[in-house]
């Protein structure tokens, strides 16, 4: 549960730097695809992880 809402925490701050005159999501994005960091694999497990109620 704690993954999601940092998760959904970060992606409020990127939609508001956004904004700005840099399209920071989209670098983010790009340097995913094209680096596939172990950061983000974690993440992904963290976010899809099963949690019992």
């Amino acid at each position: 549960m704690k993954a999601r809402i940092v998760t959904a925490l970060a992606l409020v701050v990127l939609a508001i730097l956004g904004i700005g005159p840099i399209p920071t999501t989209s670098l983010i994005v790009i340097y995913v695809v094209v680096f596939r960091p172990r950061w983000f694999k974690e993440l992904v497990d963290a976010i899809y992880a099963y949690d019992e109620i």
